[in-house]
């Protein structure tokens, strides 16, 4: 009797420490998710990290004038109005 629970008091840790393939297919999908935030955090605050550290240097947007359409008066191309200027230069 002594035999037996000195036997199940050495292997209760073998048997505690089991993983089902569920329990792996969670921690696999936690770092995944771990691993998508960070890069998605990194992404977003890039350009913010980046200009902290870039001189100030003039934005290289093109001017509204030099867009085609905007001597118009529309604040807004819409489809449409590309539409038009190519039927235009056929």
């Amino acid at each position: 009797m002594e035999n037996i629970i000195i036997q199940s008091a050495l292997t209760a840790s073998a048997k505690i420490a089991y993983l089902d393939p569920g329990t792996t297919t969670l921690i696999i999908e936690i770092i995944a998710g771990v691993v998508v935030t960070l890069a998605t955090v990194t992404g977003i605050y890039w350009r913010k990290i980046v200009k902290l550290f870039k001189k100030n240097s003039p934005e290289t947007d093109a001017p509204a004038a030099d867009i085609k359409g905007a001597d118009d008066g529309k604040d807004v191309i819409t489809a449409d109005d590309l539409l038009d200027d190519d039927d235009d230069n056929e």
